[in-house]
Formats: structure tokens, sequence, C-alpha cells
């Protein structure tokens, strides 16, 4: 699928509809305001009656009270989002206000976790069902191959060679985990559902949106992908919208 660019222009006007989805995966660089306010815009229209967030665990979901969706700093407090580890709670507060009654599911995979697939296993780390979502069967050669390499220019082609194949897998879990939070929302509420996630995640033909489709093919599922000063972006989306790209220091001055 050839994916069409739409201008992510000032004043918040947007090209692209909303049209009537289960799922509808809204993509993102994380730390670009414009990916975030754009999220915020989509999901005042579709009004979800779920939002899935690839940044929250089970635990600080629970705490996404209805009552604390008009205040971000109590929210951020009580997400304990400044020990996160993400961008600013600034960038991500009008999300969850614009949708101030809908139900707040987290999928995000603790550090342990993840750490722990290179050692057990994916099926040990996902557990029950790990089957159901294809986590028992090996990657084609060629798509194993690409996620690797994908992996290394990610991390500016400093990475150990032998690493890469354990880095595939977590984020074949944190693709799982994401499927499975959405089901669950589904489930529980009946949809519509957003999916607040990075771009990798997104990406039809490898991310969450393939898994969940393995696992219940006739879903209806739009995905959104979100890129900067128009470049391309790497995977298969719905829609691809571009912003002007964030303000940021070298991500690969770290490994030099």
């Amino acid at each position: 699928m050839i994916p069409r660019f739409v201008a992510l222009v000032s004043g918040l006007s947007f090209a692209l509809p909303v049209v009537a989805q289960d799922v509808v995966v809204l993509g993102e660089v994380h730390d670009n305001p414009a990916h975030h306010a754009f999220q915020a815009a989509k999901v005042a229209e579709m009004k979800p009656a779920a939002i899935v967030f690839e940044m929250l665990t089970l635990a600080q979901a629970e705490n996404a009270e209805p009552e604390l969706r008009g205040d971000p700093v109590a929210l951020a407090e009580a997400l304990e989002w400044s020990d996160s580890g993400w961008p600013d709670f600034e960038m991500y507060y009008p999300i969850f206000a614009a949708a101030p009654e809908a139900a707040i599911y987290g999928a995000q995979v603790p550090r342990e976790k993840a750490r722990a697939v290179v050692e057990g296993g994916l099926v040990a780390s996902f557990g029950k069902d790990a089957a159901r979502y294809g986590l028992d069967r090996p990657l084609p050669e060629q798509e194993q191959a690409a996620r690797e390499a994908l992996q290394m220019s990610a991390h500016c082609d400093a990475l150990p060679p032998d690493i890469l194949p354990g880095m595939v897998e977590i984020q074949r879990l944190r693709d799982a985990v994401l499927a499975r939070a959405v089901l669950n929302a589904l489930d529980e509420t009946g949809g519509a559902v957003a999916v607040i996630t990075g771009n990798g995640h997104a990406r039809r033909d490898w991310g969450m949106p393939a898994v969940l489709s393995f696992v219940q093919g006739e879903l209806e599922i739009l995905v959104v992908g979100q890129t900067e000063d128009d470049r391309p972006l790497e995977g298969e989306f719905d829609e691809v919208i571009s912003a002007p790209a964030a303000e940021r220091t070298d991500p690969c001055a770290a490994f030099k």
C-alpha cells in the first residue's frame, strides 16, 4: 500500500478525515509536539471508547482516572510521568484531555521484562496465548534480516551484531503486548479504540497492526504514520502525516 502524504499545517487544520473503524493507530516521533497535537485532534474527532498508550504500564493506566483529566499536574503525578523517561507530559496531556471519558489502557513492556526475552524467549515472556499472537514461530528470513538492519541503523550503527536478534525479539514482544491491550479494550468497551504509539510499532507490514490482524483478521484498522519534513517513513501506513522536524540534539552523539 502506498501511503498518501498529508501536510500538517498551522492552526491544526487537518486533511485526514476520521472514518468508522474498530481501531485507529496514530503513530508518532516521540519528541515532536506537532505529532501529539495531531493525535489529540484526531482523538477529539473520533471520540474513542478507549485509548491504548504504548507509554503506560498496566498499573499506570489504572491511575488515569476521569476526574484527573482536567488537571495536567495531578494526572502527571498520578501516572508518575516524570520518572517514566518519556518526553514532557505537556505534549501528551492534550490526548488524555481530548477524550476525558475514554478508558485508558497501558501496553508498555517494563525494561526488566524486555531484557528477560533474551534469556527466556518470546513465548515465556508473553505468557498465555503466545501462539495465538504468532510468537511461537520465527520470522521469515528476509524480514528478520531487515528488522536487524533497522535496529542497527536506529542505533547509529554502533551495536554489536550479536545482540540484534534479541532486540528484534523485544520489538515483537512489544507489538504483541500492544495488540493484546487493543483486544482487551475492544472486548471491555466495544470500541472504537485509538492507539498512541511510535511509528515503528504502528507500521502495518510488521508492527502491531500486523499482529492484530493475525489474531483477529476481521477488524477494521486505520493506520496513520507521522514523519518530519516530508521524509519517507519506513514501513506501510494507510496515511502519512508530515510536520516540521522537532529541535533535538544529535541522537548519535552518545555513541561517539
